[in-house]
């Protein structure tokens, strides 16, 4: 990938979690928060991965933007740390929620409607409560919001920025598709899909109305969302000219989450694994610049 370093960081990585409400379920979820403060980072346990962050710090001064990384299915925040804590650190706040039903704790709407409706769901309530609820309201650029979304991700970021998307049959108890209604969330300005999940968008004219810059990375090695599904964002959307495409040499669909601890690494992890002689640490350090770049130059 071509890049532009950038190696001086403005700030230190503030992060919290707050539980949120979800509006339109009695379930609440997560939100991991990283922001740009002043205060020194001390190295925190979080689960099994420590990361260096200062907890509950205030927020910088200023007005930033905001980014919202969306997960995949069965995943969990803390896959995407590392670019959390890259973008805080350069002037971004940054909140991953954990997808109710569709995360590592607890998967069991995987792969049914329900999931399809209820993932942008949670993207706008976070970007509602960051605007109107939250302590960081008055420091949020309104006006720059970005959408970040790995594998399952991408499809949530895409329907919040106006997709139509199709469920497939086995996704309903009556083995029968359905065109989904989902608000398009004008507030959203740019999006980055890292190996998007796209089959939802597989109808003629179900992207025509994501017409905003996008940044889609895919891995040339991936299996598990091979490149008809970037095809599906290049061939659906209204003007091609705004998608930038960056296809990652030997890169595959777990490739985009954070370097795992080696412990954690075996070949029965399947999230911890990438193609032979693909070095994952090496890549986060330019997948970051890459998206940073993409960021500060889409607005």
């Amino acid at each position: 990938m071509h890049i532009r370093k950038h190696e001086r960081q403005a700030f230190y990585a503030g992060c919290q979690f707050v539980d949120m409400e979800d509006d339109g379920n009695e379930h609440g979820f997560p939100l991991l928060i990283m922001y740009p403060t002043y205060q020194e980072e001390q190295v925190e346990k979080m689960g099994p991965y420590t990361i260096s962050a200062a907890q509950d710090a205030p927020l910088s001064n200023g007005s930033f933007p905001l980014v919202i990384i969306s997960h995949g299915d069965g995943s969990t925040p803390l896959v995407y740390r590392t670019i959390a804590q890259f973008l805080a650190r350069n002037g971004f706040i940054v909140g991953v929620p954990q997808h109710p039903f569709n995360n590592r704790e607890n998967n069991t709407l995987s792969g049914t409607i329900d999931n399809l409706k209820n993932r942008p769901n949670h993207i706008r309530t976070i970007i509602d409560w960051f605007l109107k609820e939250s302590s960081f309201s008055p420091s949020i650029k309104s006006n720059n919001i970005s959408l970040i979304g790995h594998s399952m991700g991408g499809y949530t970021a895409l329907a919040v920025a106006g997709g139509v998307p199709n469920s497939f049959p086995s996704e309903s108890p009556d083995q029968k598709p359905y065109c989904l209604s989902v608000d398009h969330d004008k507030r959203v300005q740019s999006l980055i899909l890292l190996a998007p999940a796209t089959g939802w968008f597989r109808e003629k004219g179900a992207l025509e109305d994501v017409n905003i810059p996008i940044l889609m990375i895919t891995g040339e090695k991936d299996t598990i969302t091979p490149s008809f599904h970037g095809e599906f964002v290049l061939n659906g959307v209204s003007d091609p000219e705004k998608v930038q495409h960056i296809v990652v040499e030997n890169g595959g669909h777990f490739s985009f989450l954070s370097p795992f601890p080696d412990f954690m690494k075996s070949p029965s992890f399947l999230p911890s694994q990438d193609p032979e002689d693909f070095n994952r640490k090496e890549f986060h350090e330019d997948l970051q610049n890459t998206i940073l770049n993409f960021l500060l130059h889409s607005f």
